[in-house]
């Protein structure tokens, strides 16, 4: 027994004399015990804050992650004591290192800080549905450097925290949960603009996720090159399924556009040629007759064989 003990507080020859193996095996086991602990009780955490109403998920997933941060540097400053290392030294440390992080780690340092900003600014939450360029997903997770995005075709987006701080992004679910859809649609320069406008209400109406009040509006915004523009506005609570409802919307304007005799136009363009010498126009049309007569004769030609120019 007094041999185990010995070399359990036999002294590490790479440390103070105070670090012995015992105090190592102890200061592995915090931080091994710390890692498992945050992740029980952040999850046991979440799940009763879940049993309240009236905490969205977003706060709840907040508050459990900051708690096993929490948990997390606690643990790690104990296994530290266990080490003999005094936190002055660990400052020092850090200070040298900020040069490093500001050349070589300054976009990793970037994402974990826009990391804790978004979970105590909240701009986006767990749940938002949020599009960032020309993607466009429901928020799944918010971790220490990158946020994870669900699309509806089930693929994961990994975004680092930063570009959701810095750049322009379109969250749906964010204050109002009502949330206002634009359709854009052109139709024929003859066509009847309040025939137009009656049938794109009537399209609107009975929708699936489209509110009454506010009403569905019709826009004439402009006078095109070849079309007249017209915009269909509807509201929903549901921001989420815009994809679907303005397909649900197409699919009826088309219907009943076709019922009604209402064009869609398409872009055409007409040339109109004046003052043309009348020789000119002759041989060129000539010209192209015979182009064409020799090209079929060799069409028709066997292989091999010579085809006799006309003189």
């Amino acid at each position: 027994m007094q041999r185990i003990w010995y070399y359990i507080s036999y002294p590490l020859p790479f440390f103070n004399d105070r670090v012995s193996v015992g105090r190592v095996v102890i200061g592995i086991a915090v931080v091994l015990l710390t890692l498992s602990l945050a992740g029980r009780f952040s999850s046991l955490l979440d799940r009763r804050l879940a049993k309240r109403r009236h905490i969205d998920p977003g706060l709840r997933y907040t508050i459990a992650r900051l708690v096993r941060y929490l948990f997390v540097i606690v643990g790690v400053l104990i296994a530290l004591k266990q080490f003999s290392i005094d936190l002055t030294s660990i400052a020092v440390l850090f200070t040298a290192l900020s040069v490093g992080i500001g050349f070589g780690l300054q976009y990793i340092a970037s994402d974990i800080v826009s990391g804790f900003i978004l979970l105590f600014e909240r701009p986006v939450r767990i749940g938002d549905r949020i599009t960032i360029g020309e993607d466009e997903g429901d928020v799944e997770a918010i971790n220490l450097r990158t946020t994870l995005v669900m699309t509806n075709d089930r693929v994961a987006i990994i975004v680092p925290n930063s570009r959701l701080v810095s750049q322009r992004v379109i969250n749906w679910s964010f204050g109002d949960p009502r949330a206002r859809i634009a359709i854009p649609i052109s139709v024929a320069t003859t066509s009847d603009v309040d025939l137009v406008s009656r049938t794109l209400l009537l399209a609107a109406e009975g929708v699936e996720h489209v509110l009454t009040d506010p009403p569905p509006k019709v826009q004439f915004l402009r006078f095109g090159e070849y079309s007249l523009d017209f915009r269909l506005l509807v509201w929903t609570r549901h921001p989420s399924r815009h994809p679907q409802i303005k397909s649900d919307i197409n699919y009826r304007i088309e219907r009943l556009f076709r019922e009604r005799h209402i064009e869609i136009p398409y872009p055409t363009q007409e040339f109109l040629l004046k003052g043309v010498d009348e020789s000119i126009a002759s041989t060129a049309l000539n010209f192209e007759r015979s182009s064409n007569r020799d090209a079929d004769r060799a069409d028709n030609a066997l292989p091999g064989e010579k085809t006799p120019r006309e003189n």
